[in-house]
């Protein structure tokens, strides 16, 4: 197997033994790249001599044995909102062009703190919002790939990296891993630091990350999330969640939502069969169920609070280069200008409401299983998609993942997605294990060649 395949796991592993180096690998991701990314346009600025040259540092580190870190020179790609020292942060807008902030985010320092690499930045819709880049689907150029994390989550799928971060805000990274047929994990809110990276909405913007198997997302996951001594409870219930290592029994809801009606017939099919074969497992019990009425007032909230956030934290790009900004930022931001300080803080007050439900059902089971989206990606770049859940999740912080299981008629793919309770990242990707054991996930590498 060429090293642009393997997963970071197992990339990983063949460094450990000598039969795999960090240039090695960077050199076959650079071979890959170069021959897909003029189809798919995963990248706003991919560097191979940087990518080299860091890769030939952490070899050196490695003979001399200085490494320090758990990522072995991993190449991580890095969605363009993110602040990194040597790479301009432009946030997909003509108006922060070659903007270089000379620092890293956060996470970015973790990343490269554990030995990871970054190659270049991703492409991401106009401030991570609406208005698409120019990535396509790699399994069908005509089609979608997802808005806002579309580069980084096509750049995983293409195998020209093997893991990515991107962000979630609405549905910004499960619709594209759905769409891509990868996983794409969005955490506990919270659980990521956010410092140094675009600000949308405060109490909605999630760190998230893209690969192609369970083990990767949980590798980037324990990189990335929170440290240091200010989180004494996050510590304490992820380490606990950590060390019970769940196996079962696991009570999962099949929660259709009040929007089922409105999803493609070949997708509700799916994953009606998909739960079938989840409530044969002996340790799993599958219960189909409502959630309370007031979800369905989860989109409403979410405008109110997204638009208002816009505004107000894009009100100079508005006022300064109003035409350098897409019909749908500017509308957005224009209904956000509408909307007063009391209805603003009313929807605040119902978000809260609604996580405090969501922690109440999930009193009783351990995670829900729906959709990732109402089908597979949507020919045309500009396309909308048809209307999802994954806002609900967000809204209310809980961790959620995209399972790429299914196959739409048209051989596009799409997702299942799987939400547990605040905190519970551990059980979840505990919970992922056993279905990786019992062959209902799998895995995933595509061969992409031609389109």
């Amino acid at each position: 197997m060429k090293p642009y395949k393997l997963s970071a796991t197992k990339a990983i592993e063949q460094i450990k033994k000598g039969l795999l180096t960090a240039t090695e690998l960077a050199k076959s991701c650079i071979e890959q790249t170069e021959m897909m990314e003029n189809k798919i346009h995963a990248w706003s600025i991919f560097n191979k001599q940087e990518f080299l040259m860091q890769a030939k540092s952490i070899d050196k580190q490695i003979t001399n044995g200085t490494f320090k870190g758990c990522l072995y020179g991993i190449p991580v790609g890095i969605k363009d909102i993110y602040n990194t020292k040597y790479f301009p942060t432009e946030m997909g807008s003509p108006i922060w062009k070659d903007f270089t902030p000379g620092n890293d985010s956060r996470v970015v320092f973790y990343i490269k703190q554990e030995g990871g690499i970054v190659p270049g930045k991703t492409v991401t819709a106009e401030f991570a919002v609406h208005h698409p880049g120019p990535t396509v689907n790699p399994h069908n150029f005509k089609h979608t790939p997802g808005t806002s994390s579309s580069g980084s989550a096509a750049a995983v799928a293409a195998s020209m990296i093997p893991v990515s971060i991107g962000s979630q805000t609405a549905g910004s990274s499960i619709r594209p891993a759905s769409y891509c047929g990868i996983y794409g994990y969005k955490p506990t809110f919270g659980l990521i630091p956010r410092t140094g990276v675009l600000k949308t909405v405060d109490v909605l913007d999630h760190v998230t990350t893209f690969g192609r198997t369970i083990e990767d997302i949980e590798l980037m996951f324990d990189v990335m999330r929170v440290k240091g001594d200010n989180f004494p409870y996050v510590h304490s219930i992820l380490e606990n969640e950590r060390k019970q290592n769940k196996t079962g029994p696991w009570k999962i809801a099949f929660v259709k939502t009040h929007l089922w009606e409105k999803w493609e017939k070949y997708a509700k099919e799916s994953i009606q069969d998909y739960v079938s074969k989840l409530s044969k497992l002996k340790d799993i019990t599958i219960e189909e169920v409502e959630l309370p009425k007031e979800f369905k007032l989860s989109h409403k909230i979410h405008k109110t609070i997204y638009n208002k956030a816009l505004s107000y934290y894009y009100n100079e790009e508005y006022n300064n280069s109003k035409e350098m900004l897409s019909n749908v930022f500017k509308s957005m931001i224009e209904d956000g200008m509408k909307i007063s300080k009391d209805e603003y803080t009313n929807a605040l007050k119902e978000q809260v409401q609604l996580s405090d439900l969501m922690d109440s059902f999930f009193s009783r089971y351990d995670g829900i299983i729906t959709l990732s989206t109402a089908g597979s990606a949507k020919k045309g770049l500009d396309s909308v998609d048809t209307i999802d859940s994954c806002l609900i999740w967000t809204l209310c912080g809980v961790p959620s993942i995209n399972i790429p299981v299914f196959t739409c008629p048209k051989g596009l793919p799409y997702g299942a997605q799987i939400v547990f309770r605040k905190y519970r990242d551990y059980s979840l990707f505990s919970f992922l294990h056993q279905l990786k054991k019992n062959n209902l996930i799998n895995d995933v590498s595509y061969d992409l060649l031609t389109n």
